[in-house]
């Protein structure tokens, strides 16, 4: 009989795979992607997204090992405390949540942009309040009703990322279209490239926002049916599904769209478009440029869905785990964190008030929450580290875990290397130029998250766990 109680695991192995191929699929993809060429070229925005992704893959083989060893709904916010040290456990937490919120407030103001396409008169944040009631809706339902629903959008999501290629790459070698000028297009600007190191560093942080959501696998963990079985099988298709829809989308936006076209999202744009329909648009498909931005507009509310079940586990973790007031991990009868979904959802829709004031505030929380995603990132690879250190020093055999990630420990090293560099350049112009405030915006998460952390670590005196004093019991 299930513990009324407790959260309960009833996703199945299909919900964890498509969750994996395409749950976090949206905003940073099918809009952002946009910024990344317009800021750094088509060649800037390419490599920008293959760097990016190349750090993504080895952070996600360093979750899979410990997720699928530890299962958790608090998932590397639990190892943190547990392998490292409580303080920074309890700092990634709510490092974590915060990014949630707001990237869930960028994905309603990227609803309301969306709608523009078919009613451009109506004002967005009246379909922005309606996808947050619908995203409200669905997380309040048991956690089988959220693993159904992202289901069947991630295969939407995928099966249309398909098709665009199929037609982009058609596009490309002349069969469909108006004979678009793909090598002017990919060497417009400085051979490819424009903005500069400047620009291309501060592209990073935005191609990072495409890639945030991939560690929401490792909170599916603790909901899993089997996550022995279902996380490696999931882990398993990280790197096609990087390859295939990030780096062959990008460099097909980039082939068949100028980087000086109005309609990418900049911060002097007035009226935004998605990159995939402006394709559609610009071969000649007005009708399948509609129906794309359609579906676009599906995609964008199940990231902001996806990323509202994740903060809501992680706020509830820090309840149960006295990181947060204990209130946050009751548990409603159908097993939802219910207040912690409640608190999410009032904070989310409060950082959304604060983007509706232009494209500029919109960027500018795209920023913040690229940042926070990359110290989540940064957790996650240190977490690893500890773990494997641990692991060999308490006489343990590697060929006991579940699942091991193939790279290390090369893998979380440059992933660690990668996300500092990023996480410390930025967008180094900002800090001396006459934008200094946006700068200082932008790495407001950075002195938070070390607040948290030294806050913490002097309230409870807490230590960095020695190697083998961590506690590597496999909960039951």
């Amino acid at each position: 009989m299930k513990n009324e109680n407790q959260i309960r695991r009833d996703l199945k192995q299909r919900h964890i795979t498509m969750i994996a191929l395409g749950g976090t699929i949206g905003t940073g993809l099918f809009l952002t992607s946009g910024a990344t060429i317009s800021q750094a070229g088509p060649f800037g925005a390419v490599v920008a997204y293959i760097l990016v992704g190349i750090m993504v893959y080895f952070v996600m083989t360093s979750l899979g090992e410990m997720a699928t060893y530890l299962p958790t709904s608090g998932s590397f916010t639990d190892y943190g405390a547990r392998f490292v040290d409580p303080a920074f456990g309890f700092a990634l937490g709510w490092n974590y949540w915060l990014n949630g919120t707001i990237t869930i407030a960028v994905d309603l103001t990227t609803a309301g942009l969306i709608t523009q396409f078919w009613l451009p008169h109506i004002p967005t944040w009246i379909f922005s309040g309606l996808a947050a009631a619908l995203i409200f809706a669905i997380n309040i339902m048991a956690v089988r009703a959220f693993g159904e629903t992202e289901y069947w959008l991630s295969i939407i999501k995928l099966v249309t990322i398909l098709i665009f290629l199929v037609v982009g790459l058609l596009t490309i070698i002349g069969i469909l279209g108006n004979h678009i000028d793909v090598v002017e297009n990919l060497t417009a600007g400085n051979h490819g490239f424009t903005g500069g190191i400047t620009g291309f560093v501060g592209v990073l942080l935005i191609a990072g926002f495409s890639f945030q959501g991939t560690e929401l696998l490792g909170v599916t963990a603790g909901e899993t049916e089997n996550p022995e079985k279902s996380i490696p099988k999931a882990m398993n298709s990280i790197f096609w599904r990087i390859l295939l829809f990030y780096i062959f989308t990008i460099i097909v936006v980039a082939a068949l769209i100028n980087y000086q076209d109005p309609r990418l999202l900049n911060s002097e744009a007035t009226a935004v478009m998605s990159p995939f329909t402006i394709v559609f648009k610009n071969i000649g498909l007005a009708v399948a440029a509609s129906v794309m931005n359609a579906v676009i507009l599906t995609s964008v509310i199940s990231s902001a869905n996806s990323v509202m079940y994740a903060s809501t586990r992680i706020l509830y973790s820090l309840g149960k785990k006295e990181g947060a007031p204990k209130h946050f991990s009751k548990i409603g009868r159908n097993g939802i964190p219910i207040n912690a979904l409640l608190a999410t959802t009032a904070v989310c829709v409060i950082a959304f008030l604060t983007g509706i004031f232009g494209t500029q505030i919109y960027l500018l929380l795209v920023d913040l929450s690229s940042l926070t995603g990359f110290i989540a990132w940064v957790g996650i690879s240190l977490s690893h580290i500890r773990f494997r250190r641990a692991f060999l020093v308490q006489g343990r055999e590697l060929r006991t875990l579940p699942y091991q990630a193939k790279w290390f420990p090369f893998g979380p090293i440059i992933s660690l290397i990668m996300t500092g560099v990023i996480v410390i350049n930025l967008n180094p112009a900002l800090r001396f130029s006459s934008h200094w405030g946006e700068g200082l915006a932008i790495y407001a998460a950075l002195p938070l998250f070390l607040a948290l952390y030294f806050g913490y670590k002097w309230k409870h005196h807490t230590k960095l766990v020695p190697l083998k004093a961590v506690d590597l019991r496999r909960e039951k």
